[in-house]
């Protein structure tokens, strides 16, 4: 898996030394081959850092994290699956208490 941050901060570097965001995208696919972020990723960097936004970090995101699959969670599907496989999904839904989404 690819560790996009580590690229991020190779594209702000890029950015800083006056480098077009085609430029940084050549170094980046001649560095890291098929992990390489994309061309509109590369962009969008560039785009903040013109904006005076320079950090490589990524911006809050709305709404809660995904908590439904613990490993909790994922045990208890298991032993309620493993108890009668013919369970629906909603009787799952029912026993578990979580959504339906979820399970």
């Amino acid at each position: 898996m690819a560790d996009f941050r580590e690229q991020r901060a190779v594209v702000k570097f890029c950015f800083l030394l006056g480098k077009s965001g085609t430029e940084t995208l050549d170094m980046l696919k001649t560095a890291y081959k098929d992990d390489t972020m994309g061309k509109t990723q590369v962009f969008e960097w560039f785009s903040r850092f013109k904006n005076g936004e320079m950090t490589i970090d990524h911006k809050p995101r709305s709404g809660c994290p995904s908590t439904a699959r613990t490993h909790e969670n994922v045990e208890k599907i298991r032993e309620i699956i493993e108890e009668d496989q013919r369970r629906t999904i909603e009787k799952i839904v029912e026993l578990s208490g979580m959504t339906w989404s979820s399970v």
